[in-house]
């Protein structure tokens, strides 16, 4: 991965401000989300915002198949330290522990790891989104999207342009994210919410980083991807 090349872009899309200092991580949090049949669930969530009133820009980090607990590989601690050093809020929502997976779901292959995938955690991210724009502290117009692996898999599927009003999030897509990066994500779209639409169309600026030697999630689909949907526009 290149994590300046990311902060770059996203400071580009969002146009970040004077940068603050570091401030605390703020645990204990929860935030209101959405079940799959649109009851009310609370998760937990972590913030971390530099010093000052701001407003600042902002990015909700989607956390990768560790999870958050135990088993965390620490990525999103490390790119929210990094982010609130460069004058960012950063909101990191927990998907897996009150959903049973506190250890996260990298080796896990029963049939409730569905209860946490990609497309259940887009409510999760949107849900991050709303909060964050409730904070007088974030400037609700420049807010990020990033996610590592399970979590870059949630960027791709949470950035899926609607294609009708009636489309899941649609009103929320449409005026959500200012932009969005994927490291790593699994691209295979017949495991993905495009699958059936057949080209990936973002609603806003996207960029996707990847190893090319990755054996997990292989660079390849994300090449065919991204290049299907720069041809068409």
């Amino acid at each position: 991965m290149r994590p300046r090349r990311a902060l770059r872009l996203i400071a580009l899309w969002i146009a970040a401000g004077v940068l603050g200092g570091c401030g605390a991580a703020i645990s204990g949090l929860s935030i209101t989300t959405t079940t799959p049949i649109g009851t009310s669930e609370q998760i937990p969530a972590e913030l971390s915002k530099p010093d000052g009133p701001g407003p600042f820009p902002a990015v909700v980090i989607m956390h990768d198949c560790g999870g958050l607990g135990p088993r965390s590989s620490g990525a999103p601690a490390r790119w929210a330290k990094e982010l609130v050093g460069r004058g960012y809020v950063v909101l990191v929502p927990d998907s897996f522990t009150t959903r049973g997976h506190p250890d996260g779901v990298c080796t896990d292959a029963s049939p409730s790891r569905n209860d946490v995938s990609p497309a259940r955690r887009v409510r999760d991210a949107y849900a991050a989104l709303a909060y964050l724009r409730t904070l007088s502290s974030v400037d609700g117009s420049r807010v990020g999207l990033m996610g590592g692996s399970h979590g870059g898999s949630t960027t791709l599927a949470s950035m899926l342009a609607p294609e009708s009003d009636s489309d899941l999030l649609a009103r929320d897509k449409r005026a959500g994210f200012a932009a969005a990066v994927a490291l790593y994500p699994g691209c295979v779209p017949s495991r993905r919410g495009w699958s059936a639409r057949g080209l990936y169309r973002p609603v806003a600026p996207l960029l996707i980083l990847i190893g090319e030697k990755d054996d997990w999630t292989p660079a390849e689909p994300c090449r065919k991807l991204t290049e299907a949907a720069q041809q068409a526009g």
